[in-house]
Parts: C-alpha cells; sequence; structure tokens
C-alpha cells in the first residue's frame, strides 16, 4: 500500500492500513475502543473536542462490560471514604490523577464532564500535575460511576494502594504563612524606621517614636516565636546530637537581635534592630520557599504502593468477588485478567501464564509461566486471564520483603553533609573568639556595661545572613532551572552530592534501552508477498509482545484467510491454508535443538524454515557521545536483570573503560553499590524500575529515569526525563560549578562580616549602620548567585551535547 492510502484513526492518530480500519459515521477508527469513545462523546454533544486539536485521543482498549467490573471495588464504603476530599453527605469532591491529560483537548473534554451526566456538578483540571477535581451529587451518582463515566472516554484514573495507605494530603502551607508573616513585619517595620534613621532628631520624631518602637517590638514578636521557630527547633536537634550546624548561629543571631532591641526600647536608650531581625527571617525563608517548589511538585518517596492496585477479583465458592488487596489471604483464588499486576506471592492455578517482571527484575521480555509454577507479586499479566492462588499476604510478599532492607530506612542513607554546616562549623568557633576577645577588652578599658554592649553587637553584625542565604537561593535557583529541562531533584543536598560523584551505575533495561522498543532484523530467504500477508496475519490474532512487535513492523498489506489457526501460549502459531502449513515462534516450537543467546522467532512453511527474526534492544539515541563524554571523568558500570545476550553489542557500541555486570537481582544491583562505596566511591545509580529501587536508595544520589515525570517511578532522589539523559554531562557540570558560585558567594560574605566586625568591635555600631550592612549584605548575596546561576545553567544546559 502506497504512503497516500494510509489513514490515521480520527480519534487518536494511529497509522493505519484501510482494510484494518474500523469505520462509523464516515471516519476512520483503528479500533472498536476508539469507535465507542467518539461514539460517547458525540451523543453528548462533545464533538468540539475533535476540533481543538486534531486527533487529541488516547488509544484505548474496546470499551465493554470488563469496566464496570473492573471498578466495582469502589463501591466498598470505607475505599470511598479514604479518596474524597469532600463529603458532606449532599455533595463529594474527588481528585483523581489521570495520566492521559496531554492536550486542550483533554481539558475542554474534561472541565465538561457534567454534559456526559448532569449530577456531576463541576470539574476543574491541573494540567501541570494531570489531576481533575470532580464535584458531584452524593444522591445522585456513586464514585464507581464517576470513575466508569471517565474510564468510558478513555480518561481513567491511575487509583493505587499507596492513595488509601497514605494519610489524606492535606497540603502543607504553614512555610507560607511564616513567609507572608515575616514579609509584613519586615516590610512596616523598615517604613516604620527610616523616618529615624532619616532625620534622627525632631519634634515629630521625638513625639512618635516610642510608639513606632514599642509597635515594631510587637510586630516582631510572630516573627520570632512563630516564623522562625523551625530554626530554633534544628539549632537545639543540633547541639543535643553535637553537630554545629548553621541554624546555631542563625538561632544564637535572631535571639541576640531580638534581645538587645527589647532592651533598647524597653529603656528607652535606642530603636533596636527590628528592621535586620525581620529581614534576616524574611530572606531566609524566602530561599526555603523557592527550594520547595519543586519537591512539592513531584513525589520522590514512592514505593510499591504506588504501583499496586487497591482490589483485585477474588473466587468464592464459585462466585467472583472484588475484594482490597489487603485484605488477602494464603489460599485466596484470585482471577489476573491482561495487564494487570499480581499483587501477592501466589501459584498458577489456571491457564498458561506470560508475566512482564520488566519493572520488578529487569528482564527486558516476558517469561512463560505453565500451572503450578509459582509468581512473584509485581508481574504484569499479558493475554488472557488466568487464575492464581496467594500463597502469602501483600505484608510478606516479595517486593515488601524488598522494601524492608537496610537501604530503604531512612537512618541508613548516606550522609552528606551540608556545605553550609560544613563552613558554619568553623564560622561559629571563630565568630565566637572574636565577640569573648572583644568583650574582654572592652571590659578591662570601659566596663561591664560596654563590653556587653560590644558582644553583642559583634553577634549581631556576624550573624550569618549572607552565609545562610547563599546556599539555598543558589541550590534553589539551579533546582529551578533543572526543573524547567525536566530534571526534577529532591533537594538542594541533591545538588552537593552531584557535586561529589565520581562513579555513574546505570540500569540497562529501560534506562540504555527504549522501554518496548527493539530493533528487529530478518535473518533468511527473502519474502514473498504471500509469506509477508501470512506472517502479518498470524502474528495479528496473537497478544505476546513479540508478535505483537513483528506485526508493527511488518509493511502494510491485506490480511489472509486461513482454513485453520491456533496459539500454542509460550511457543507459537500455527496456520493452515490450502492445505499449506506455517509455523512462527520459538526454535523448539519448529524443531530446533539448539538455542541462541539471543532472541528469536522463526518463520516455518511445510516444515521448512525460511527464516527468523531477531531482536536486539534499541538503544536510546546519543548513548556512545554519551559514555565518551562521561568516561573521562567517572567510572561507568552497566548493571542488567538480562542475561549476556546484549554484551557484544553494548561493548561495540561504548568505549572499552565501561563495565558490564548481567543476571543482576534486585539485591545483587544493591550489593555492588554498596561495595562501590565501602572503597570510598561517591556513586550515582540511575535506572528505572522497581527492580532498581534498592540499588537508587543505596547510592548517594539515585536518579529516576522516566517517559514521563508524572507516572510512576521507584523512590529516588531526582526524577530525570529519558529524553534529558543526553544532557546528563551537563547536569552533572552545572552542579559543581554551583558550588563553586556557593564558594565565592561565601567569600564575599566574610567581606561583608569583616566590614561589619570592624564596626562593632570598636564599639561603633548603630541601629543605621546594622540596618544598612545587613540587608545589603544579603541582598547583594542573593542577587550575586542568582545571576551567576542563572549564566552558567544557560550556557551550559542550552549546549549541544
Amino acid at each position: 500500500m502506497s504512503q497516500k492510502d494510509r489513514l490515521t484513526c480520527y480519534h487518536c492518530g494511529l497509522e493505519m492500513s484501510e482494510d484494518e480500519a474500523v469505520w462509523f459515521d464516515d471516519k476512520p477508527f483503528c479500533c472498536n475502543g476508539c469507535k465507542t469513545v467518539y461514539e460517547i462523546l458525540n451523543q453528548n454533544k462533545l464533538s468540539k473536542y475533535y476540533k481543538i486539536n486534531h486527533a487529541p485521543g488516547i488509544k484505548t482498549d474496546q470499551i465493554d462490560e470488563q469496566i464496570k467490573q473492573k471498578y466495582a471495588y469502589l463501591d466498598d464504603p470505607d475505599i470511598e471514604e479514604k479518596l474524597l476530599e469532600f463529603d458532606d453527605g449532599t455533595t463529594k469532591v474527588v481528585n483523581f490523577y489521570i495520566p492521559n491529560i496531554h492536550c486542550s483537548s483533554c481539558i475542554w473534554v474534561l472541565e465538561n464532564l457534567d454534559k456526559l451526566n448532569e449530577n456531576i456538578s463541576h470539574s476543574e483540571v491541573n494540567f501541570p500535575t494531570k489531576n481533575v477535581r470532580i464535584t458531584y451529587k452524593a444522591s445522585q451518582i456513586n464514585l464507581r460511576q464517576i470513575v466508569e463515566i471517565l474510564a468510558a472516554i478513555a480518561y481513567p484514573p491511575l487509583i493505587s494502594l499507596e492513595d488509601l495507605d497514605r494519610d489524606k494530603k492535606h497540603s502543607n502551607k504553614k512555610l507560607l504563612y511564616q513567609l507572608a508573616i515575616a514579609g509584613f513585619a519586615f516590610g512596616n517595620i523598615m517604613l516604620m524606621s527610616l523616618p529615624e534613621y532619616i532625620q534622627g532628631h525632631g519634634f515629630w520624631i521625638e513625639k512618635f517614636a516610642p510608639l513606632f518602637r514599642w509597635l515594631m517590638l510587637v510586630l516582631s514578636l510572630p516573627v520570632v516565636f512563630y516564623a522562625a521557630r523551625d530554626y530554633f527547633e534544628s539549632a537545639i536537634k543540633g547541639l543535643q546530637k553535637r553537630i554545629v550546624n548553621v541554624d546555631i548561629l542563625i538561632a544564637l543571631g535572631i535571639s541576640v537581635l531580638f534581645l538587645r532591641s527589647c532592651y533598647e526600647v524597653i529603656s528607652h536608650t535606642g530603636t533596636g534592630y527590628f528592621d535586620s531581625l525581620t529581614g534576616l527571617v524574611f530572606f531566609l525563608l524566602l530561599g526555603k520557599y523557592f527550594q520547595r517548589i519543586t519537591y512539592d511538585y513531584l513525589s520522590f518517596e514512592r514505593d510499591y504502593k504506588s504501583y499496586f492496585p487497591i482490589a483485585v477479583t477474588k473466587i468464592e465458592q464459585g462466585v467472583e468477588k472484588i475484594v482490597r488487596i489487603k485484605n488477602i489471604i494464603p489460599g485466596d483464588r484470585i482471577i489476573i485478567r491482561n495487564e494487570e499486576i499480581i499483587p501477592v506471592d501466589s501459584v498458577l492455578m489456571h491457564n498458561d501464564a506470560l508475566i512482564d517482571y520488566s519493572f520488578v527484575t529487569g528482564e527486558s521480555l516476558p517469561v512463560q509461566k505453565k500451572i503450578g509454577d509459582k509468581l512473584l507479586a509485581g508481574g504484569k499479566q499479558k493475554g488472557s486471564y488466568i487464575e492464581i492462588e496467594a500463597v502469602s499476604n501483600v505484608d510478606n510478599s516479595y517486593l515488601t520483603k524488598l522494601w524492608g532492607r537496610e537501604a530503604f530506612l531512612d537512618d541508613a542513607l548516606p550522609n552528606i553533609k551540608s556545605l553550609t554546616d560544613k563552613i558554619s562549623h568553623y564560622f561559629t568557633f571563630v565568630i565566637l573568639s572574636i565577640a569573648l576577645l572583644a568583650g574582654i577588652y572592652w571590659w578591662i578599658s570601659s566596663g561591664f556595661s560596654i563590653a556587653i554592649w560590644v558582644v553583642t553587637a559583634v553577634l549581631i553584625v556576624a550573624c550569618p545572613c549572607a552565609l545562610a542565604l547563599s546556599a539555598p537561593f543558589a541550590f534553589g535557583n539551579i533546582l529551578r532551572k533543572f526543573g524547567y529541562h525536566h530534571f526534577y531533584l529532591k533537594n538542594a543536598q541533591v545538588i552537593e552530592a552531584l557535586s561529589q560523584i565520581d562513579t555513574i551505575v546505570f540500569d540497562k533495561t529501560g534506562t540504555l534501552t527504549r522501554q518496548d522498543k527493539y530493533q528487529i532484523q530478518y535473518h533468511g530467504q527473502a519474502l514473498s508477498s504471500q509469506q509477508i500477508a501470512i506472517i502479518k496475519t498470524m502474528t495479528k490474532v496473537s497478544n505476546h509482545p513479540l508478535s505483537r512487535l513483528i506485526y508493527e513492523n511488518m509493511p502494510h498489506t491485506k490480511t489472509v484467510q486461513f482454513d485453520e489457526i491456533k496459539e500454542i501460549t509460550g511457543q507459537g502459531i500455527q496456520a493452515q491454508i490450502a492445505g499449506q502449513i506455517y509455523k512462527i515462534g520459538s526454535a523448539r516450537f519448529v524443531g530446533l535443538t539448539e538455542v541462541a543467546e539471543a532472541t528469536e522467532v522463526y518463520f516455518e512453511a511445510n516444515g521448512q524454515i525460511i527464516g527468523r527474526y531477531i531482536f536486539e534492544a534499541n538503544y536510546r539515541q546519543g548513548l556512545k557521545k554519551l559514555f565518551h563524554i562521561l568516561q573521562s571523568k567517572y567510572d561507568l558500570y552497566i548493571l542488567s536483570g538480562d542475561n549476556s545476550s546484549e554484551k557484544k553489542a553494548l561493548e561495540a557500541l561504548l568505549p572499552p573503560k565501561v563495565s558490564y555486570f548481567f543476571n543482576q537481582s534486585v539485591h545483587d544491583k544493591m550489593d555492588f553499590i554498596q561495595n562501590l562505596q565501602e572503597q570510598g566511591r561517591k556513586v550515582m545509580m540511575i535506572g528505572d524500575g522497581l527492580n532498581d529501587a534498592g540499588a537508587l536508595q543505596q547510592a548517594n544520589v539515585g536518579i529516576a529515569l522516566s517517559e514521563n515525570t508524572n507516572v510512576f517511578t521507584p523512590s529516588s532522589d531526582g526524577i530525570l526525563k529519558a529524553d534529558k539523559l543526553m544532557q546528563l554531562p551537563d547536569f552533572l557540570k552545572v552542579s559543581k560549578q554551583t558550588k563553586n558560585i556557593i564558594y565565592m558567594s561565601f567569600v564575599i560574605a566574610f567581606f561583608y562580616n569583616i566590614i561589619g566586625l570592624a564596626f562593632a568591635v570598636t564599639n561603633h555600631l548603630t541601629p543605621i549602620v546594622a540596618a544598612i550592612l545587613m540587608p545589603i549584605s544579603s541582598i547583594s548575596i542573593v542577587i550575586f548567585v542568582t545571576l551567576l546561576t542563572n549564566l552558567i545553567s544557560k550556557i551550559l544546559i542550552n549546549r549541544k551535547l
């Protein structure tokens, strides 16, 4: 068929041949599922969905009664209660994550759900997070019906076990409140301080100065006792653990500023330093909020519960019943349908299974299982339904035991000491020594009262404003810049850790290779047009992943009509036409005894092998150049749960310095990284699946690679979008450059401190000097690190690899 004869699905845009199309309303569809969605939207006057964007839909399976059965567990009141955001008995509100949201048409149709069902009052889409918030009438429609409506139009929500186990997530607005209070107080105190700084003396100043000073004291109270509370708590915890962190200096500086300012106001001896105090807290909180934005956007603490469903179908006395997976006990008989997750360790009882363990063990291709074989939790069934018998409950399954290993415990994570804390350790003792020496000098020369005045002045001006602000603003800005380029880091400490990395470990399947993508090469006799049509028709009827890959890679041709065709699960397909017998399948299926290490599918006609299809991993574009850049600065390793069939291909593609380790289990990967760390290495692990979760946790930095940053990724320190992997050297270089910028800002901060200390130790520090010097130092440091981090991120990240 020529290029011009090819059609595209009116709903999802998938290309197809004319004979493959399903026609309805003079429009071609690739499957009955897309046709059904079109019918639903058209019947409810929502056809504008197709006018906003061309072919905006997502390809979906055929809509049938299985949808209603699939979501039957939502009738459980306990499950419904945990999923709802609001329920007053009359109106209910639920917030769903919908991965299929991808364009303006999606937003439009999801915000017009009330046209599909009048009992839906309102729906609102949050496009960046792919969430839809739905308000509905509790007496007229239930949660299950809402989900069935979404599934029917190909926008099924992702509802996982994690949604039930997690407490209802309330937005943490404490930091925002603290920032607002500090900002409000800082702005008003600056305004009230300004007249006294500018004029100094005069009738109106002397008349109203006491009132303004008391107002400033009152405004500072919520700043000290609420907005700055976290710094005091952190300082106390640091002292309890005998750790000198920067929060000790901050808490000391705030305390001295506040106490001395209160003394000056109460004793009528001065205006105090309330503007410097509130300004310091405001800028500190602003830096913390800057970093919080990225963390709140994504979830970095995901485990197997994010991957598991809420409920499954259980067979009880011959009757199918929906039960929560937490209620499964050993001996329960469970039905697992196509694309469903096996929730517990079990034994296969009915029908042969084809299990995809790629996300759990790293095996790139599905594994054939027969009746009586043991199945591990986390595998995904491919093909027809199977029945299994549980041999454990969820809490004792393979994946749960994996999460119980030491690497997943917070206390076991590698300790990355903050760059600021390292500096503050020495800075604290230096400042305290200067304060002590200055106090002794002035006590001897001018008396105790002057000595106390000088000591407090030293502690005020040496409060580490610039020191404490440089790292949060530098790292916060880089977090934001990385986020623009789809590299989302958990916190500032990850950037510090990235700058120290000397070893990089890569997972193979799904990380170096493109998920569900293989290079298919045909070796053998040239195929006739008739044989091509036979192979395409045979593979079309199979659900086996290799059959689907062959089918999708065959040229467009008309199908043939067989007299007989059957699939032997796990072996291959046999068909008969006009007395001719054709087979396509494994080596053993066509009578070969020697089995190659590579993944191969053979085609046989009347007992003669015509040829074979060889499947090779499709490695990401630019991989060779990436490894050549990295090898000069890092030791590189590749770990894989697959066998070594791809080793030769990798050795031909990558530099000779790369080391390879195959047949690596989940525990093997964790132990490998731990061994490297025991040798003093700083290790970064890059992986994509649950099989990498332990290694990601064990490593100094664990980066989860994801084709879509909103879908499930294992617990990690960062999430990198897959198409940005080739920019990894840039991200690492920016991390190191950011650390250098912070060192430069520390030099500037020390310069300001030297000037301030010169005023303080000579007893010349006045409120006006502190009010000028401290904000200037803070603001200039913020501007300096922001401009330089903007510059290096623009130069490096925009550079072509």
